[in-house]
Order: structure tokens, then sequence, then C-alpha cells
């Protein structure tokens, strides 16, 4: 089966496409997304004391996501706790008879995934770092797209702009400009995880400032008194980072407590074509 791209619901009113951006020194794809979040934006409030991921696969083999069941196709896929202003938030991955559904094979089995599992775990682990959490970040962040380029000039697997790269000591090349090099994969996550890092550092190990901070920016941070920005998207970006982190935890790293419904895929005549939309 041909492996086709994750979306979600998002409530952005932004129209969103891919188009091609040929440059005098190479081509990049540039990905138009409500903010950065290519993977798209969750529609998660702060007030809940839970969260829940609802999806389904269509006949064009694409899996949706919500956080609420927007209508019959939708079937519970996850349910953890989720608050957003906590520090951290372990909300089990699903196991058992869910493994065997489409939705959780695009969630989990993404080939890109596989092919950069050793650069995020190095990377990671060097740092301290929840491989799981990494993942997350990817995920929401460029849809493990190794070339994707935002409308705000965020570039590759971890969404880095050049300005924050050059922090870290990434100059410019003869032959390569940052936003070049940006785009190499180990280039990106070296930069994407050390920078999630010292956000983690700064912030006291707080998570979700961290996320918010790495959405937002630190000074975002600072001026809502070290509190998660009031931002809709950088709230739904925090939460549903948590979510995905929790999917890609490994089963001894998750509580039992939390019951994980099997989630029975129907088939549907809905044929949109593959790209991110709002329900």
């Amino acid at each position: 089966m041909q492996y086709r791209r994750l979306t979600a619901c998002c409530r952005c009113a932004r129209s969103r496409h891919k188009a091609r951006a040929d440059t005098a020194r190479g081509t990049m794809r540039t990905v138009v997304s409500c903010g950065r979040l290519i993977f798209a934006a969750l529609a998660i409030h702060a007030t809940l004391a839970s969260a829940e991921l609802w999806g389904y696969v269509d006949d064009g083999g694409i899996a949706h996501f919500a956080t609420h069941r927007v209508d019959e196709r939708y079937q519970l896929f996850f349910r953890g706790p989720t608050s957003l202003d906590a520090p951290d938030t372990r909300a089990p991955a699903p196991r058992g008879s869910l493994e065997q559904t489409a939705l959780y094979r695009r969630v989990i089995d993404h080939p890109n995934l596989r092919r950069f599992a050793w650069l995020i775990e190095r990377n990671a682990k060097s740092h301290s770092l929840d491989p799981a959490l990494v993942k997350a970040v990817i995920a929401v962040e460029s849809a493990f797209e190794p070339d994707a380029v935002s409308a705000k000039g965020a570039l590759g697997l971890m969404q880095i702009i050049p300005a924050t790269a050059a922090r870290y000591g990434l100059a410019e090349q003869r032959n390569r400009t940052i936003a070049q090099q940006l785009l190499d994969p180990p280039t990106n996550v070296r930069i994407g995880v050390r920078y999630l890092r010292d956000l983690l550092d700064l912030f006291g190990d707080d998570l979700g400032l961290a996320l918010a901070a790495y959405n937002a920016g630190e000074e975002s941070v600072r001026q809502s008194g070290n509190r998660i920005p009031p931002f809709p998207e950088t709230r739904e970006y925090v939460a549903l980072v948590r979510q995905f982190q929790a999917l890609y935890r490994p089963p001894d790293a998750t509580s039992p407590s939390v019951s994980h419904p099997h989630l029975e895929l129907r088939s549907t005549r809905d044929s949109r074509p593959p790209n991110l939309r709002t329900p």
C-alpha cells in the first residue's frame, strides 16, 4: 500500500497549499500552512481535563484527525489526560488491537520515521531528551518531510529558522546558504534538539513552556508570565505534541490505567484530495 500523508482538522481560515519554489541554488518545496503546523493543529482547548484524538482513513488512504467527533466517520483513536499548564503529561499510547488499524500504522510506521529513527535517537540521547518527544515535534512541525519549508521561512524536519540556526553556529558556506543546510536532516535535527534542550533548561524542565517557546518564541512565554501564551495555535501545538509524544513512547514507558478502544475504520465515499483541509 502506498503511504499517504497524515492530515488533521485545523481551525484556520487561511488557505493552505503546496508549491514548488525554484531558487538560484536549487529547488525547495514550500509548504504553506497555518503557522508552522504542517502536520496540522488540532482544536484542543486549555480547559480540557482530558484530551482525545478521533480519526479515520478515507478512500484515498489519507488519515484525518480531530479532537472531537466531527461526524460519523470519526472513531475514537486515543484518549489520555492533558493539562496544558502541567509540567508534563504522560498519557499512555494505544496498543493491542489498535495496532492492526490503518490509522495507527500511519502514525507509527511512517517510512521517514523509520528512515530517521537512528538520527533522532542519537541526538535525543546525547541531550538527555525523550526520543518520543523529538519524534512528536517532527511529526507536528513537518510531517517527517525533510524538505518542508513554511511560509514563515522555517525549514526541514524540525522547522528551524535561519536566525535560530545562526545562534547555534551554523554559518553560510561558499556554495550553500544556511537555509539550504537546514534541509539536511542531520544538521536540522542536531540544531532542533539542542534548541529544545535549551528551552527545557531555560524554563525549568517545564515541557509545556518549552514547547510553547518552540512554537511562539521565548519572549512570548516570558510576556505571558512564564505561562503558555493565550494564542490558539500555540495552545493547540503544545497539546498535540504531548499527545503524539505519548503515542511514540514504548509500551513499558506508559501507564496501563487509561483505556484505548479499538478503532474500527469505516469505508467512505469521501475522496477528497490529499491536502490539509478543514472538515
